[in-house]
């Protein structure tokens, strides 16, 4: 039984292996005495075969952790894995290595902290001699050609033209493999984890300085696996049972050594990098655990509060929702509060934030800022609302449109909760205001829309005429727009719209053949703002349609305003109007967006403003249902039950407008059929 499990354990095939792993680990609990030591005794002829393949030396060192966990081994077994693991952690299959560093972790669970005393000097001495590294030469390399073809592709950009302002080898060293280092820093990882707080004793400022260089290492991959390292460390001050903390100073060296902890811990938070972000995340959840008072944290919450917070809204997912429940595991509902309390190192990161090379670290930033003016106590923001403004300002013009939507959203914010400290800043946020509201992406109208709204709401009939004028400008405008136009003349550098981009460029065989790849987003931290897969430096001048389109988002947001509702009644017949022009290919889009707006328009304003502008609608409507896009003919026959159920006051009105539809729709079926 035990040879056949054996054999599964150094199988070629990784399913065999890992079912071999655990038909050891139950196989265990049936053998006596006699049995486990000639196991051990397989396993160690097994690790001695100097002509093993390296299947055969994971199996081997997988099969002692199994029987480590178990419990039942000689003292000549552990010594003999022991020396084993330290001849395995270089070996040239990382797998091995891997397999090594959690043997030597399951020798620490067993035996004690005193394993990684007796090769505390090997395991430093193997991260700090792989710490740093040469690029490959043909001599050292034997793949040098491919090497230089990477190195090329890494110096230039897409079109072949080099970047100037790139280092072809930093960016080689930010994403190759680090040799032996991430295993050797595994290995540090699983004896941490293994000894737990027993492993206090060990912690100094030699291994610390020696994990800090990892965190500010060039390599991204080395970064997070330091962060990761880190997280082990930082957690040594919880005891076995995981419900309490160590005395403070005497055993809790996270505590004594907190200060430099919480500085590296803040630089992860606020990494390019995705991955290194998450393993920060991690370590400083797992630091702010081992301290155990409010008291105790407060000394290092004005470095790690504004990253924590920041980091809720950040774009990658796995780095949003794990710092949101970080969020609200050490608040504990005081979150507001704690950002009051820390406002000034809040407001100071945001900014930094603000101009980060990290488009995606930019429009977490604006997000941030606008929430800092719905949610937080006003006289605790508004000594800072100049600063802030001035910032998002900047974010106004970005490269990215997602940076641009959000900076739109945070200062319709700060000027409907900050009316009077904003008011200066109204002469530059208009024309921005209206250059979103003509945006090439929809999404970016609807920020600017809403924007518009609250700045009317904010100064009321002293900001209409000024907002009044562009919308009738906006659906006056699309009388003129042009029949067609050239798919690509009208492409420009300049502020992208990446999304436009690629719907007008996906079926263009020139631009995907023969063409270097690049990894979704991976090299754009170091391709400068808008580097990587997201074509930023690409710009559609806007039509006047876009302008029509984001007009009527404007009119259905101020139809929420009880005061305005006479105002956007009489903008009706003028909307009626744009949206009957079909000269041009998008104005199945405009119609979409009447359908889905002309409801809430309805609700906004009420029956006594609208019903006498309904029927204006019908035949833009009645066209909408039956058109050849699936969207705009969905969105009508959906909106139209409820455009009924909004009249529903009067039964004549029901009727009428039943009978309307009616009519309407046979004139059109007669129309196809003719």
């Amino acid at each position: 039984m035990s040879n056949a499990i054996l054999k599964e354990l150094c199988s070629s095939l990784k399913l065999e292996r890992d079912r071999g792993y655990q038909n050891l680990v139950a196989h265990l609990q049936s053998l006596d005495e006699e049995g486990i030591y000639n196991l051990q005794f397989d396993l160690s002829k097994l690790l001695n075969d100097n002509e093993l393949s390296w299947e055969s030396k994971h199996g081997g060192l997988m099969g002692a952790k199994a029987v480590l966990e178990n419990g039942n081994v000689s003292d000549d077994f552990e010594i003999e894995i022991k020396r084993k693991c330290m001849d395995h952690l270089d070996d040239n299959e990382f797998r091995v290595r891997i397999a090594a560093g959690e043997v030597l972790g399951a020798l620490c669970k067993k035996i004690g902290p005193e394993i990684y005393g007796d090769v505390k000097d090997q395991i430093l001495n193997g991260i700090r001699s792989n710490l740093e590294r040469e690029m490959p030469t043909g001599n050292e390399h034997q793949n040098d050609d491919d090497v230089e073809k990477l190195v090329e592709k890494l110096s230039s950009s897409p079109g072949g033209e080099k970047r100037i302002n790139v280092d072809a080898a930093q960016i080689f060293h930010d994403t190759a493999g680090w040799k032996s280092l991430e295993t050797w820093m595994k290995c540090l990882e699983c004896v941490v984890h293994s000894c737990g707080h027993l492993f206090n004793k060990y912690v100094d400022q030699e291994l610390l300085d020696l994990i800090f260089m990892a965190l500010l290492h060039t390599n991204r991959f080395v970064r997070e696996t330091g962060f990761y390292v880190c997280a082990a460390i930082v957690s040594i001050g919880v005891t076995g049972d995981g419900k309490s903390t160590l005395k403070l100073k005497e055993e809790n060296s996270v505590y004594r050594h907190g200060t430099q902890l919480s500085e590296y811990l803040g630089k992860g938070l606020s990494d390019n990098w995705s991955q290194v972000r998450l393993a920060a995340s991690v370590a400083t959840r797992k630091f702010l655990h081992s301290l155990p008072s409010e008291e105790v944290k407060d000394q290092f919450y004005s470095i790690l509060i504004p990253r924590m917070c920041l980091n809720r809204y950040y774009v990658a997912e796995g780095v949003r929702i794990y710092s949101q429940e970080t969020w609200r595991q050490t608040t504990e509902g005081e979150g507001r509060h704690l950002v009051e309390k820390y406002i000034d190192d809040v407001v100071n990161y945001y900014i930094e934030s603000t101009i980060a090379d990290n488009h995606a670290v930019r429009e977490a930033a604006c997000a941030c800022i606008a929430e800092l003016g719905a949610k937080i106590e006003r006289n605790a923001v508004r000594t800072h609302v100049p600063r802030l403004l001035a910032a998002l300002l900047v974010c106004f013009n970005d490269d990215s449109w997602p940076v641009r939507d959000a900076a739109c959203v945070a200062c319709g914010n700060f000027v409907l909760c900050f009316p009077e400290e904003s008011r200066n800043s109204l002469p530059d946020l208009y024309p921005l205001f209206f250059n979103n509201l003509q945006d090439n992406i929809a999404s970016v109208r609807q920020g600017a829309a809403l924007a518009l709204a609250n700045v009317v709401q904010a100064y009321g009939q002293s900001s209409m005429e000024t907002i009044t004028n562009k919308v009738k400008e906006g659906l006056e405008g699309v009388e003129k727009q042009p029949a067609s136009s050239e798919k690509y003349s009208a492409l420009d550098k300049g502020p992208g719209a990446y999304g436009v981009v690629k719907m007008l460029r996906d079926n263009d065989m020139d631009l995907h053949t023969d063409k270097q790849m690049y990894s979704c987003g991976s090299l754009a931290p170091k391709m400068g703002r808008g580097g990587g897969c997201m074509d930023h430096k690409f710009k559609k001048p806007s039509e006047p349609w876009e302008l029509t389109d984001g007009c009527i988002h404007l009119i259905a947001e101020l139809s929420n305003n009880p005061s305005l509702s006479a105002l956007v009644g009489q903008t009706l017949p003028a909307v009626a109007k744009a949206v009957s022009f079909q000269h041009y290919p998008q104005h199945v889009v405009l119609l979409e967006t009447l359908c889905k707006q002309l409801p809430n328009i309805a609700k906004g304003i009420g029956k006594r403003h609208f019903k006498p502008h309904l029927e204006l609608f019908f035949d833009s409507i009645f066209y909408s249902m039956t058109c050849d896009s699936a969207l705009t003919s969905s969105s009508a026959s959906q909106k139209s039950r409820t455009i009924q159920s909004s009249i529903h006051g009067s039964i004549d009105c029901q009727s009428v407008y039943s009978s309307i539809i009616e009519q309407r729709k046979s004139r059109l079926l007669l129309l196809k059929l003719s």
